[in-house]
């Protein structure tokens, strides 16, 4: 059944669903947009620790920032009474205002696969995966590249406020980067609570939390994994790479991933 529904929601089906899930937005509405298994959940407990002024945990970071179509009875959490609501769509022109979190393709890949596998909905096949998430699609979302794609010419053509933010960054310059996100929000906010929103929601800490509330879409009881950064050089062989890049390379340029490791880069430079 788990396997029925999955293949049924990268149908036409949506279409509709979508439509539904995507009304009543308000003018001060802010986005946190990322495709799957890209750092959404970490990033959205810090900022609603942030926004909110409490301990995040899933019932309340779902009910505070929720998945778009989820969004009705979301609370204010930005200036002009706007809320933060979650997508994992391509861009569309309902989104005003976002902050894109991106990730190496490579290792969105193995976090994708290996959650598909414990959720029972992938075979271990890893070459089938990676053909069918470079070229047909392993979600409701579409291909990695066009969801790049979207997102990024959105920003560059002005259709959409976007902050484009790669998780690797907020890896290695975590309070930084959470100082940028918060002047995109409009929200001052001091070095210190950012500090401690950050201790809050380390990987440990995150793990506990869902400990204490699983979530449906676990796998096999762990939805939180390891957030690696770079975890694809252990794990890809050279043809996977090749075909990676074959598919995927110029999205990879966008944000500035290189063949053999992610360039540092100012998040001016990749939102620019």
């Amino acid at each position: 059944m788990r396997r029925f529904r999955h293949t049924l929601a990268k149908t036409s089906m949506r279409t509709p669903l979508l439509w539904a899930r995507h009304r009543n937005f308000r003018e001060g509405d802010a986005f946190t947009a990322s495709y799957p298994r890209s750092g959404s959940t970490w990033l959205r407990f810090i900022l609603v620790e942030l926004l909110r002024g409490e301990v995040s945990g899933f019932r309340n970071v779902n009910e505070l920032s929720p998945d778009v179509g989820e969004h009705a009875h979301a609370q204010t959490l930005l200036p002009g009474g706007g809320r933060l609501i979650k997508t994992h769509e391509l861009y569309r022109s309902a989104y005003k205002k976002a902050i894109y979190l991106a990730r190496d393709p490579r290792d969105v890949l193995l976090s994708e696969f290996a959650y598909q596998k414990a959720l029972g909905v992938a075979d271990d096949d890893l070459d089938a995966f990676l053909d069918a998430f470079l070229q047909k699609g392993v979600n409701p979302f579409g291909l990695w590249v066009d969801h790049v794609n979207s997102w990024l010419d959105a920003g560059e053509t002005k259709c959409c406020n976007v902050l484009v933010v790669r998780f690797e960054d907020m890896r290695q310059e975590t309070e930084k980067t959470l100082e940028q996100m918060m002047d995109f929000l409009g929200v001052p906010v001091e070095a210190g609570a950012i500090h401690n929103a950050v201790e809050n929601n380390s990987l440990e800490q995150m793990k506990q939390k869902e400990k204490i509330t699983p979530q449906r879409a676990s796998a096999k009881g762990r939805f939180i994994r390891s957030g690696s950064v770079a975890g694809w050089k252990d794990k890809l062989t050279a043809t996977q790479l090749e075909r990676v890049e074959e598919y995927a390379g110029s999205a990879m340029i966008r944000l500035g991933y290189s063949s053999v490791a992610p360039r540092s880069a100012s998040l001016q430079e990749i939102s620019a």
